[in-house]
């Protein structure tokens, strides 16, 4: 078996490996859009990518994405988010998961970066820990149910309009506040990309009083739901009140970071928090001198942690 950087003339068997692997959801297209979206197109950079090579097919890939982060003093981490990671069901056991991230810490050091983070399903939580990843914090949600009118005609997945008629097409907003924690700076050229140019998921927006927040249509255990993906601009709750008003899902979801003024602005309308943990954060330092910290450290929204 080989392990080696991806080629370009991997990508239809990484494709098909994540298919078999992983699946895909309604959301969730595996199309070679998607990829290049994902690991060409974002403007932190091009992704490293590593894939194990056995019987002239790609058997196992680790992707990892460039990413960045900036901390209250303006110290700027070069950092790798880890995504697209599977094995094929014929050659599990193996080692491969091991053996592919094994590679891709050396050499993301010998690159330069200084932190990996992710959030692991419950199946590969355990193994990233003992590879040396620390654990930063569990994720909940914050939700507000639609008590009213909650049911939704039809079964697939609607659109972002069918949910919220009065939703605008994401259009880029100011440039992002000073940072609490780490957190993802939000240019504009991270807007433009992560919500306006993503291939599969539509995002929309609603603007009031100079805040702006972004959302999503989902489906969820078959039932449907508005990700409240961000908040971006001044945080009000004016625009989350729209939202949480008009909306034709089930509920409206999302989280920010404990602390935020994002958390505060969802809560005064009418978000509350839920007893559930949805995600779990984990980093893995590059550098002997980081250090992770726990959630407090960290200044997140859900944009931070959906699934790309």
């Amino acid at each position: 078996m080989e392990i080696r950087r991806a080629e370009p003339g991997d990508l239809p068997g990484i494709l098909e490996l994540l298919k078999a692997a992983l699946g895909e959801t309604p959301l969730l297209r595996r199309s070679p859009d998607l990829w290049r979206w994902k690991h060409a197109d974002n403007p932190f950079g091009p992704s490293l990518v590593l894939v194990a090579v056995a019987e002239e097919r790609v058997v196992g890939v680790r992707a990892l994405m460039r990413w960045e982060l900036v901390g209250p003093s303006g110290e700027r981490l070069r950092c790798l988010r880890a995504v697209d990671t599977a094995t094929h069901p014929e050659f599990t056991r193996r080692g491969i998961f091991r053996n592919l991230t094994t590679a891709a810490v050396e050499e993301a050091r010998a690159l330069g970066f200084d932190l990996i983070f992710n959030t692991p399903n419950a199946k590969s939580g355990p193994g990233y820990l003992s590879m040396g990843w620390k654990p930063v914090g569990r994720v909940g949600v914050l939700a507000r149910p639609r008590l009213i009118g909650a049911s939704h005609p039809g079964s697939g997945l609607a659109r972002v309009d069918e949910y919220l008629p009065d939703v605008w097409p994401v259009e880029p907003a100011l440039e992002d506040r000073p940072p609490r924690g780490w957190r993802t700076p939000r240019t504009i050229a991270y807007q433009r990309w992560r919500f306006l140019q993503h291939p599969t998921a539509r995002y929309g927006m609603v603007q009031r009083n100079d805040a702006t927040a972004i959302v999503r249509a989902n489906l969820r255990s078959g039932r449907p739901e508005l990700v409240l993906s961000d908040l971006l601009g001044r945080a009000d709750p004016a625009p989350v009140r729209a939202i949480a008003r008009r909306h034709r899902a089930r509920y409206l979801a999302g989280w920010f970071s404990p602390g935020s003024p994002e958390r505060r602005a969802a809560i005064r309308a009418g978000l509350v928090p839920l007893p559930v943990t949805t995600l779990r954060l984990v980093a893995r330092p590059l550098r002997a001198d980081l250090e992770v910290g726990d959630l407090s450290r960290w200044d997140l929204a859900t944009s931070d942690l959906e699934l790309l």
